[in-house]
């Protein structure tokens, strides 16, 4: 069955780092656009990165220039390089994959999800 198990959540402080892994199984990975999410409490889930299997990747603005993410589909993962990290950061991040090769926007309709990975940031 399909699995997207993230990892690398943590605690950090303002202006620190840290970088999410989603690990993929279960379906035909490098034929998927690949997507980071989060939610705050009381808000809406939110997009936060795309990358499509062409390697075009697209950000929300209040992440623009701090967050990268990336994939390796040799090792059907995908990243989430996180820096310069705000307290409105703080989230639970979800990982998401969709049946579609090519993603020009910051828009994503996700077909499997993962169970998400916490992160919080102190100021």
């Amino acid at each position: 069955q399909v699995q997207l198990v993230e990892s690398g959540g943590g605690s950090v402080q303002t202006g620190g780092s840290l970088r999410l892994s989603c690990a993929a199984s279960g379906y035909t990975y490098e034929s998927y656009s690949m997507g980071w999410f989060r939610q705050a409490p009381g808000k809406e889930r939110e997009g936060v990165a795309i990358i499509d299997t062409w390697g075009v990747t697209n950000y929300a603005d209040s992440v623009k220039g701090r967050f990268t993410i990336s994939r390796d589909n040799a090792k059907r993962t995908s990243y989430l390089q996180m820096s310069s990290l705000k307290p409105e950061d703080t989230a639970m991040y979800y990982c998401a994959a969709e049946n579609v090769r090519a993603r020009s926007k910051m828009y994503m309709s996700p077909n499997y999800w993962g169970q998400g990975t916490q992160v919080t940031v102190s100021s």
